[in-house]
This record gives structure tokens, C-alpha cells and sequence, in this order.
């Protein structure tokens, strides 16, 4: 799990560039309001402008109050506190759509020269909400809004805000949509609401993926990593599913399969079947993964499995041939295969009987299963399921497995959608790969 961990310190690097260039984005020059800037109020206006927009509504008593607090905030040197209550004099007065706009604009104003963001998001809710400001206006401020409230720590405030800017379509020339919907996921993993942040991000990724558009890579490796850490499941194997179909790499396969261990307490039967997706996905290189395989396989059970992969650990040199572990598993394995092979047709005859019971018929698919006979193993796996006292949930797994070695990969997928308990994660990870050769898609190489 380095890479995802590794992966989780890039992502907050991006994180906290964001939030710089939405400091700069909402910046510190002061707001102009039409109509009470300096001297615009008594100008005026022509015909054109009095037909395309009303004329904004400020009473006298508003005006006489406003004005000598916006000369003061423009001129140098003033002392912005000591301006406060006659602000709030001016707020008791603001009573109209145009009046609130702009004692917000004077408020924001007033709280960037005092570095105060509380005054400046007060502000610019006031702008905000006076229905005043002109669509992308609106946009660019709730995004100003957010940003301040998300330095207040007021995490569900500032959602509200960042939401209001995605969907009035704000962006910048370095900031898109899709780095606005990874920030709003982040509100919610900063305020450790890792669900509600793992739901915004599947919902994002799922309107993305509808409207044709490409998911980054680094949303998939964020989530993974918020639910990994935080043990959140079923979503972490969603996530990954999704990021496995878009980035199909041998890396990227290889953290699938061992996150899927690391969080589970997986036990023999289960390692293997994880352990076999590893091999037909290309994955299996690490010393420790070949000698759990031999262990979980069992030379004197799956002798011809256990021969292979041995012999595949050897080809690419991860197990040393002077382990003593592997090479009496071997010696036993290969003592075995010929007998084995030669009961085989015993076994099929057997288990085909009208009167066999599971444990024989559930044998002889594992058997077939382990000699790459696959039409066969899944006979056997069908006819298990149908009898009293199979374990469904095993059955299942490796009739799918037998039908992606068949390359009825349609049928491996319903299958494995029918898995439940401890097994689906790694039920999820082999459709996911039946999806992938269903698709013709080639795995792609690991990084240099």
C-alpha cells in the first residue's frame, strides 16, 4: 500500500494549492457597488442604461450613511475598527435588494483591510444573498464565500458555498470543475466525514463517467486511500472496481488485490482464490505471495497447481531453489501428479453419479479446477450448488473463476455477483477482471 500512501501526500499537496488560488481568486481589492462608488450616484445615467436595468433602490438616510464610510475605507490610513459601529448603523438602515448588496460590498471590504473573515464572509452572504449580483457574480463570490468559511473551519457552511459555485459554473483559467468537486470531497474527509466525502466522490466519478468526460486517477487513489485507512467498506471495493476498469496497470492491479487482503482476515481457502487472480492477472512476483499460494494450494491436494506455480516462481527467480519449503513441495507435488492424474477419471465418474454427495462432487470441480479443465469444474460447481451443505459462497467464486478460464465472461460476472459474505471483496476483483478481458483491454505495464 506505499503507492496509495504515497499517493495520499500528492493529493493534499494538490489540496492546499487549491485553496491558495482560491485566497487568490477572492483577493483583497476593495468592491465597487454601481451606483454609491465616489461620485456615481449623482451622475447620470443614459437612456439606454435607464431601459436595460432598473434603477437601484437606496433611500436617502441609507445613502447618508454609506457614503462617508466608503470614502473612509478608500482613504489611507484610517482606522477600519473604530468604523464597526457606525457600520452596524448603516446595516439597521439597509433595508432594500440594493441596499444589502451593498452594505455587504462595504462590510467585505472593510474585513479584508482588517484581515478579518468573519467580517468578510458576513459580508459576502449579505452580497450573496441580496439576489443583486449577476450570475457569474453570484458564483464567484460563493466561491470566495467558501473559501473563507473553509479557513473558519466551518466545513458544512463552506460546502453549501463551493456547491452554489460548481453548479453556477465557476472556473478559472487554472481551476475546472473537476477541481472543485475533488475540493468538496476533501471538506468532508478534513471534518472526518469519510462516508459523506466517499459518497460525494462516487457521485462525481458516476456523473463524469455518464457524461463521457475522464476521472483522474487521483480521485480513485484519494478515496482508496481515506477508506482504506479508515477500514471503510463496502466502498473502498467500489472504488477500486471503478479505478481498476479506467487504469487497468499491473501497479494498479497489485494494490487492488493486496489492499483486498490487508483488509480482510482471509484464511486459506480465500488466499487462494486471491491468489489465483494475482497469477491470470500477471501480478504475482513477491517471494511471500508464491510460498502462501503452495501453502493455500497443497501439493498433496492441487499437486498439478502447486507444480506450476512453483516452476513460475523459479522462471522469474522470486523463490530461490535452495528453499527447502518449496523444493519438498515440489518433490511432493510432482510425486503426486501421476497418480493423481490417473484417479481423475475416477473421481469424474464418481462425482457424476445420480447418488454422489457434495463433498465428492465439490472435489472433483477443484480438481478439474487446478488442471485448467474448466467446462468440466463448472459442471461439477453447478451440480454442488444444488445440494445440501455446499458453501454457496465458495461454490460460487470458483464456478465464476471456471467460467472466466472458459471465457464466458458474461456468466463469470453474474456469477460473482451473487457472492456474499466475506468473500465478495475478492468476488468484486474477479469480475472486475472479467469485465476487463470481456473488453479486450490490455493490461498496461507497470511504472519504470
Amino acid at each position: 500500500m506505499s503507492k496509495l500512501t504515497s499517493t495520499h501526500h500528492r493529493t493534499a499537496g494538490f489540496t492546499r494549492h487549491l485553496a491558495l488560488a482560491i485566497a487568490l481568486a477572492g483577493g483583497t481589492a476593495m468592491l465597487a457597488v454601481p451606483g454609491l462608488t465616489g461620485e456615481a450616484h449623482a451622475q447620470k445615467r443614459d437612456k439606454k442604461q435607464e431601459a436595460e436595468a432598473p434603477k437601484p433602490q437606496y433611500s436617502k438616510e441609507f445613502v447618508a450613511a454609506y457614503q462617508p464610510l466608503n470614502t473612509a475605507l478608500a482613504a489611507a490610513g484610517t482606522d477600519v475598527a473604530s468604523l464597526k459601529p457606525q457600520i452596524e448603523a448603516m446595516v439597521a438602515l439597509a433595508k432594500s435588494p440594493d441596499e444589502l448588496n451593498a452594505s455587504g460590498s462595504l462590510i467585505y471590504n472593510a474585513g479584508s483591510k482588517l484581515s478579518d473573515r468573519v467580517m468578510q464572509l458576513r459580508g459576502m452572504e449579505m452580497m450573496i444573498g441580496s439576489g443583486k449580483l449577476a450570475p457569474a457574480d453570484s458564483a464567484r463570490y460563493n466561491f470566495v464565500a467558501y473559501q473563507l468559511a473553509n479557513a473558519l473551519q466551518d466545513y458544512p457552511r463552506s460546502r453549501g458555498f463551493l456547491q452554489k459555485a460548481i453548479d453556477g459554473g465557476f472556473t478559472t483559467e487554472t481551476i475546472g470543475k473537476a477541481d472543485l468537486e475533488i475540493t468538496m470531497a476533501e471538506s468532508y474527509f478534513s471534518a472526518s466525514e469519510f462516508l459523506a466525502g466517499l459518497d460525494y466522490l462516487d457521485q462525481a466519478i458516476k456523473a463524469r463517467k455518464a457524461a463521457g468526460q475522464p476521472v483522474d486517477a487521483q480521485w480513485y487513489r484519494r478515496g482508496i486511500t481515506v477508506a482504506y485507512n479508515n477500514k471503510i467498506a463496502p466502498q473502498i471495493y467500489d472504488l477500486v472496481t471503478l479505478w481498476l476498469a479506467d487504469f487497468p496497470t499491473i501497479d494498479n492491479w497489485r494494490d487492488g488485490i493486496n489492499l483486498t487482503r490487508n483488509l480482510n482476515d482471509y484464511e486459506g481457502p480465500e488466499i487462494l482464490d486471491l491468489l489465483r487472480l494475482s497469477r491470470k492477472a500477471g501480478v504475482l512476483k513477491d517471494k511471500q505471495d508464491y510460498l502462501y499460494y503452495v501453502e493455500s494450494a497443497d501439493p498433496r491436494r492441487l499437486p498439478k497447481e502447486v507444480k506450476d506455480v512453483i516452476d513460475d516462481a523459479y522462471a522469474k527467480n522470486a523463490v530461490s531453489k535452495d528453499d527447502i519449503f518449496v523444493t519438498d513441495s515440489l518433490a511432493t507435488a510432482t510425486g503426486r501428479i501421476k497418480t493423481d492424474q490417473a484417479e481423475l477419471p475416477v473421481l469424474e465418474r464418481d462425482a457424476n453419479a445420480a447418488a454422489a454427495g457434495v463433498r465428492t462432487v465439490f472435489a472433483a470441480g477443484d480438481a478439474f479446477l487446478s488442471y485448467g479443465q474448466y467446462a468440466k469444474a463448472a459442471g461439477f460447481y453447478e451440480k454442488s450448488l444444488g445440494m445440501a451443505g455446499v458453501d454457496r459462497n465458495v461454490a460460487m467464486t470458483r464456478l465464476g473463476i471456471a467460467q472466466v478460464g472458459v471465457g464466458d465472461y458474461a456468466a463469470a460476472q453474474a456469477t460473482f455477483a451473487k457472492v456474499e459474505g466475506n468473500r465478495v471483496p475478492l468476488a468484486k476483483l474477479w469480475s472486475a477482471y472479467a469485465k476487463q478481458l470481456a473488453a479486450g483491454v490490455v493490461m498496461a505495464p507497470p511504472a519504470s
